[in-house]
């Protein structure tokens, strides 16, 4: 499918304005992008490229986080992912598009509604809820890449420094898209058209 100049320019824009979030807070980028880009390049290609253009250009953000963050704790969550995340793919890739659009819109009101809510998880981490958040937030990761607000509800109710929270985030959504892009490239969502558009739409991202 081509698209034309003034399409690449507001997916672009919405990358730009994702790109701000998530390099201010860790996470949220998604929740601007996805459904934006969705209504004007199709929800998988969205999902796709916002998997490759964050995947690459938050890079630079993870020999700090490996510093700071609790490693133990992400990667008893991204456990979780790896159960989540398939399924959230498989939805994604099976789905009709119609669908798809509209459970994206549903999920972004629904996750913005929960964050704004301010509800966060006040108990001490365990074992088995780590890794259920974990699987929650995959299959919301698999589905369009959004799997930050399970996992910031849960981390950031706890006696944890906020930058290691976000040191957590940030190292937790490295490990999770790397279990993303082999179920998309199992999925065949993983295209040249993905990579195409990420060197067009990534400058954006990453500025």
């Amino acid at each position: 499918v081509a698209f034309g100049v003034q399409d690449l320019a507001l997916v672009a824009l919405a990358a730009s304005i994702a790109g701000t979030a998530r390099g201010f807070s860790g996470f949220g980028g998604a929740l601007i992008f996805v459904p934006l880009a969705s209504t004007i390049i199709g929800p998988r290609l969205a999902a796709a490229l916002l998997l490759v253009i964050d995947g690459v250009l938050t890079l630079g953000m993870l020999p700090d986080s490996w510093q700071r963050a609790s490693r133990r704790e992400v990667f008893t969550m991204s456990l979780g992912a790896l159960l989540g995340v398939p399924a959230g793919t498989a939805l994604l890739a099976l789905a009709p598009t119609l669908s798809l659009r509209w459970a994206i819109c549903i999920i972004v009101l629904l996750l913005l509604a929960f964050l704004i809510s301010g509800w966060r998880y006040r108990g001490t981490p365990h074992t088995g809820l780590t890794i259920g958040v974990g699987s929650l937030a995959g299959m919301f990761g698999g589905i369009a890449q959004m799997s930050g607000p399970p996992v910031v509800a849960y981390w950031l109710g706890g006696a944890i420094p906020p930058r290691s929270v976000r040191a957590n985030l940030v190292l937790y959504f490295a490990v999770s898209s790397v279990i993303s892009a082999a179920a998309y490239l199992l999925a065949g969502l993983l295209t040249h058209q993905v990579l195409l558009l990420a060197l067009i739409v990534g400058p954006a991202f990453g500025l």
